[in-house]
């Protein structure tokens, strides 16, 4: 399970807070609950392309003594199951969408000068596919604006939420992602 860390520096003293594994160590497992079963278990390491970030990152991963599962601790400025951090998604979506951008131009201003067109039009997809609910998610945090459907209005909310409390909103509480699962990330029907 994939638990966000609140964290609120920058990308480069991240390295150094995971030097400790005690610092932000959750106090009960969000799994079953028991306090103080979780010990240091390692990590995974992942990529990310951020605004002034492209490389490997380091995520903590805790064990718990109880349920003997793990729950990895990974920095709310990461999209889970995404390559791209949430700075970079953010701001291609508020290009292309808000401010009408073509999708290179949208890709320029989110500073991935060489991000594939398809790249693009899958976030613009998934992102307007999951508009409604994240709209109806955010209405516990923000009256909805009004605006004439729901990209619109799910984009002028994370604006005045802030993209990344509402991403720890809606992840964390409510287990949803701000651009939708990918169809290989949706677990057959039964």
């Amino acid at each position: 399970m994939q638990i966000l860390h609140s964290f609120p520096g920058h990308l480069c003293e991240y390295e150094g807070e995971l030097e400790d594994p005690g610092r932000h160590r959750p106090c009960s497992c969000p799994l079953c609950g028991t306090r103080k079963g979780l010990v240091a278990h390692g990590f995974y390491r992942r990529t990310l392309v951020e605004e002034d970030f492209d490389g490997v990152l380091r995520v903590r991963r805790y064990l718990c003594r109880a349920c003997r599962r793990t729950v990895s601790l990974l920095p709310d400025f990461v999209l889970p199951y995404l390559r791209f951090g949430l700075t970079v998604v953010a701001r291609f979506l508020k290009a292309r969408l808000v401010q009408g951008r073509t999708l290179t131009a949208a890709g320029q201003a989110a500073g991935q000068s060489t991000m594939s067109y398809q790249r693009g039009q899958q976030w613009v997809g998934r992102f307007r596919a999951q508009a409604a609910p994240l709209a109806a998610a955010l209405a516990a945090v923000t009256p909805p604006p009004p605006a004439p459907d729901f990209t619109a209005r799910a984009l002028a909310m994370l604006e005045t939420i802030g993209w990344k409390r509402a991403h720890r909103f809606v992840f964390s509480q409510l287990r949803l992602h701000l651009l939708g699962r990918a169809r290989s990330q949706i677990p057959d029907a039964p």
